[in-house]
C-alpha cells in the first residue's frame, strides 16, 4: 500500500534547470568553452561536485580539488543570484494541485534532490510546508544513482521503502529509486525515461487519483 511520495526537485517541482545551465556555462566561459543543453542533460539528478567533473572534462581542463571546491562555489553563487528572484510563479503547472490531494489524502511527502539550495529553493516559491522531510544533497554523501537520498527520504518518513512512490525527471533518479525498491513516476518521455513505472510528459498531466489508482493494481 502506498504511503508516501518521494520527489526530486529541478524539472519536477520547480524549473531551476535553466539556471543550473546559466551558471555552468558562464563557468565553462571563464576557462574558455562552451556547453551546450546537450552536455546539460548529463547533468540532470547528480550532485554540483559531479557536474563540475563532467564540465571540467568536457573542456579538458583539470583542476586540483581545492580548486574545484572553489570554482563549484562561485557557481552556486552565480545559481543562487538567480534563485533568489524565484516566486511561487516558478513551480511547475499540475504540482501545487497535486500536493494539495495528496496531502488531503493523508500522504506523507519527503524531497529527495541532489540539490544543496533546496529548502532555500522551497521557501522561496511558497511549497515548503507541504513536505514532511526535506533530504537533499547536504544529507547525502552519494549521488543518483545511488539510493541513498531516496533511502533516508523512507526512513525521515517512518515508511518502509515499497511504501513509497519517487517522482522523478532524469534517468539517474529512477534508477536510484528502483535500486531503493521504490515504485517510479517519471516526468518527460519515455525515450528518456524507459524505465519509469508510470510516465507523463510533464506535471500539467499530473493526477493524484489516477497515480494511486496505478499502484493499486
Amino acid at each position: 500500500m502506498i504511503k508516501g511520495f518521494i520527489f526530486d526537485l529541478d524539472g519536477v517541482l520547480v524549473d531551476t534547470a535553466v539556471f543550473h545551465y546559466q551558471a555552468w556555462k558562464k563557468l565553462a566561459n571563464t576557462f574558455g568553452f562552451e556547453i551546450d543543453l546537450e552536455l546539460n542533460e548529463q547533468l540532470k539528478g547528480i550532485s554540483r561536485m559531479a557536474s563540475l567533473d563532467v564540465i571540467l572534462k568536457h573542456g579538458n581542463v583539470i583542476l586540483s580539488e581545492t580548486d574545484k571546491l572553489k570554482w563549484a562555489t562561485e557557481k552556486n553563487g552565480w545559481y543562487l543570484d538567480l534563485v533568489e528572484k524565484m516566486t511561487s510563479e516558478d513551480v511547475l503547472p499540475g504540482v501545487l494541485k497535486f500536493l494539495e490531494d495528496a496531502k488531503a489524502a493523508g500522504l506523507k511527502i519527503a524531497l529527495g534532490s541532489a540539490s544543496k539550495n533546496a529548502p532555500i529553493i522551497l521557501e522561496k516559491v511558497g511549497l515548503v510546508s507541504y513536505f514532511d522531510a526535506l533530504i537533499d544533497g547536504n544529507h547525502v554523501a552519494k549521488s543518483k544513482p545511488d539510493p541513498e537520498v531516496f533511502l533516508k527520504g523512507a526512513i525521515a518518513l517512518g515508511l518502509e521503502n515499497k511504501a513509497c512512490i519517487v517522482f522523478e525527471d532524469a534517468y539517474a533518479g529512477i534508477e536510484a529509486a528502483h535500486a531503493a525498491d521504490m515504485k517510479t513516476v517519471g516526468i518527460g518521455q519515455k525515450t528518456d525515461l524507459p524505465h519509469a513505472d508510470f510516465l507523463y510528459a510533464n506535471t500539467q498531466q499530473l493526477n493524484f487519483e489516477e497515480v494511486m489508482a496505478f499502484f493499486k493494481k
